[in-house]
């Protein structure tokens, strides 16, 4: 596993480890492994969307699991960050139904216009694109995922008024 070179301010909270405590009391007490998936995202949540491997050494900690149990699980899932990312992270969907509808060209004429290649950040730490896997959304190709939400049959028109509104602070990325 591949070690950043930034370091990550690790924040623990009182009202995240409350948090964490609730998500672990769904599952008996000797499978809190089970908790893994939802206490990485609320860890994530709570330290600029990003998991360092000291950070997820602490979630294996707080587990009570071997740090390797954690690794598994970050490299594996697009939804966790092994580095600090863009603000807006424009998730296209890169599977069959999207690549016939256009995605890929979509994702070139985003990274153009952004000037970067995929998954690297805009200078300005605003924007990233990546490709991932199914969203499960195919009849609504080409489409992406933006924070939470999903944005579907997608042009270069919609493209320009995403990033103009993600400019503009207009996007909202999360329903929590």
């Amino acid at each position: 596993m591949e070690k950043t070179q930034i370091k990550q301010n690790i924040n623990i909270t009182e009202a995240l480890m409350v948090r964490i405590n609730e998500l672990c009391s769904h599952y008996p007490e000797d499978k809190r492994k089970s908790a893994l998936l939802p206490v990485l995202h609320e860890v994530q949540d709570a330290h600029d969307n990003w998991l360092s491997i000291e950070l997820q050494d602490k979630v294996a900690e707080i587990l009570g699991i071997k740090p390797v149990e954690v690794y598994e699980v970050v490299t594996f899932y697009t939804m966790f960050n092994q580095r600090p990312i863009g603000k807006y992270m424009f998730e296209f969907c890169h599977t069959s139904p999207c690549c016939l509808n256009g995605t890929e060209n979509l994702m070139d004429y985003t990274c153009n216009k952004l000037g970067v290649k995929i998954g690297e950040p805009t200078a300005d730490g605003l924007f990233e694109v990546r490709g991932v896997e199914c969203l499960g959304a195919c009849g609504y190709a080409p489409m992406m995922q933006l924070g939470d939400f999903y944005q579907e049959h997608l042009t270069e028109e919609k493209i320009d008024q995403l990033i103009t509104d993600c400019k503009d602070n207009k996007i909202i990325l999360h329903d929590k």
